[in-house]
């Protein structure tokens, strides 16, 4: 069988079941939870409730895709069967759980992990008989993709770093809501080493366990085992629209993950401003469907991030500064991530939220460590508007004036009106690519001109393949900011 890149089989693998009522209901369900779409959307101002339809991954797949299900005359893996590379495979791993349909018994997430592998194995041998007896594992042809939600990704984690590393058959990988970083409670800390159904699977200290973890690597690390810029953490950011668990984990996460501990190290993530599950739910939007659809089969891959060169303070602030007063000021750094067209946001971190990234003087403006902004995959195929062969996003860009403090005494209460910017614009940027496969870029600022772009973007070529656009950021003020935003773009999907 002919595999074309990139359309590969799925494999979904979804996420946890805490009470014997869920896993029945989630047996029930041919899908495992894939098919369930939304009619609600949380508008931000004020936050009331708009009427949009999200048919659900596993339609949408179908429709913007062509790919299809499984089951033939009420089974799955039908003998003779013909096999499609664009199918979408659920990895049933709670049918043992139930009552009704197995033995009703829990197995450890080692176990899932296993019959995670089984199922990559049998798929193997499927598509392409005798290809894994004569190649090993790493076939030269087969490959599949991986999609997960909350524990399913730790289940994926388990499988390609304790029982099958460096499986090149696994393509991608990508993860809605993981606990990456385990589970955390306010005023507890990590949830304890022990609980019932399984639900230690978030301790720190039984995920080094089954993740093959030294007490010296940090727990959501890949530890080599996989490359980390085929694995994409979507990272949920609304708590408050999740069930009681919120109440235990606060803000600054989905309701049940904190953002801090709901990405792999070192990996390509967005956020989005959905909850954990639910009507609201990270899974079932049109947010996670289109960073799932962008990453699995994008064409182009963005990275965007803003070197500082200088933070201007007020005069008053400066004067103190002069004079030896220890200055402290942390700046929130909100950005959006939207495509051309489109309603929804690719990315999106405000302080609104809590989700908005923390840029500290010294480590960012004194150390000139770069400011990651986002990492965007966008693709020709999945444009809004067929008719424009050109791919237009735009970035959303805002740098919040801080609360000053001197000596450690705040500052703030002088001359300051909260909700001020360094800051603030929406650059747009479209870009497109020659036959030659040399990347050009035009770009525009909103206070210039909204939503168009005006200017030619020089590029550098560092390195074989990948594009830098650098554009300058200014705000010529004091307090103001200069710095030049990178954008890095290479070609996504290519690679051998």
């Amino acid at each position: 069988m002919s595999f074309d890149r990139p359309y590969f089989p799925i494999i979904y693998v979804r996420g946890y079941a805490m009470t014997g009522a869920e896993v029945e209901h989630t047996v029930a369900d041919p899908y495992m939870g894939f098919n369930l779409g939304s009619t609600k959307l949380r508008q931000q101002y004020p936050k009331s409730v708009v009427r949009h339809v999200f048919e659900s991954p596993l339609v949408r797949l179908m429709k913007d895709e062509g790919y299809r299900d499984t089951f033939v005359d009420g089974t799955e893996l039908a003998d003779g069967t013909a096999l499609s590379p664009r199918t979408v495979w659920i990895y049933r791993y709670y049918d043992g759980a139930s009552k009704e349909l197995g033995g009703g018994y829990r197995e450890e997430i080692e176990s899932y992990a296993q019959g995670l592998l089984d199922l990559v194995n049998t798929l193997h041998d499927r598509y392409m008989p005798g290809d894994r007896a004569q190649h090993g594992s790493a076939s030269d042809a087969f490959r599949v993709y991986l999609v997960a939600h909350s524990v399913g990704g730790l289940i994926v984690r388990c499988m390609l770093q304790k029982l099958s590393r460096h499986d090149r058959r696994i393509d991608k990988v990508f993860t809605y809501a993981t606990p990456h970083g385990g589970i955390d409670l306010r005023g507890i800390g990590n949830v304890p080493g022990f609980g019932f159904n399984q639900s230690d699977t978030f301790n720190e200290q039984r995920m080094r366990e089954y993740l093959g973890l030294a007490a010296d690597t940090p727990v959501h690390s890949l530890d080599g085992a996989f490359p980390e810029e085929c694995f994409f953490s979507l990272v949920g950011t609304n708590h408050d629209d999740y069930g009681l668990a919120r109440l235990a984990v606060g803000p600054m996460s989905d309701g049940l993950v904190r953002i801090a501990n709901a990405y792999v190290a070192d990996a390509p993530r967005a956020f989005v401003h959905r909850s954990h599950s639910g009507h609201y739910g990270i899974v079932n939007s049109e947010d996670g469907y289109q960073n799932l659809r962008r990453f699995l089969f994008g064409n182009v891959r963005v990275d965007a991030f803003l070197d500082i060169e200088s933070i201007a303070l007020p005069p008053a602030v400066q004067k103190a500064k002069d004079a030896g007063h220890q200055i402290r000021a942390d700046y929130l750094l909100g950005v959006i991530a939207r495509v051309r067209g489109a309603r929804w946001d690719l990315h999106r971190r405000t302080s609104d939220e809590g989700s908005a990234l923390l840029v500290d003087y010294d480590r960012h403006v004194k150390g000139r460590q770069p400011v990651h902004l986002a990492s965007a995959f966008l693709s020709n195929a999945a444009r809004v508007d067929p008719s424009r062969l050109t791919l237009g996003f735009s970035l959303d860009i805002g740098v919040q004036v801080p609360e000053y403090q001197v000596d450690g005494t705040p500052f703030w209460k002088r001359d300051h009106y909260d909700g001020g910017y360094l800051f603030r614009d929406k650059v747009n940027l479209e870009a497109s690519c020659s036959d030659d496969g040399r990347w050009s870029l035009r770009y525009g600022w909103d206070t210039d001109r909204p939503n168009a772009v005006k200017h030619a973007a020089a590029a550098a070529n560092p390195l074989p393949g990948s594009w830098v656009f650098e554009l300058p950021v200014v705000q010529a003020t004091t307090p103001g900011i200069h710095a030049v935003l990178r954008l890095e773009t290479r070609p996504w999907n290519e690679r051998a």
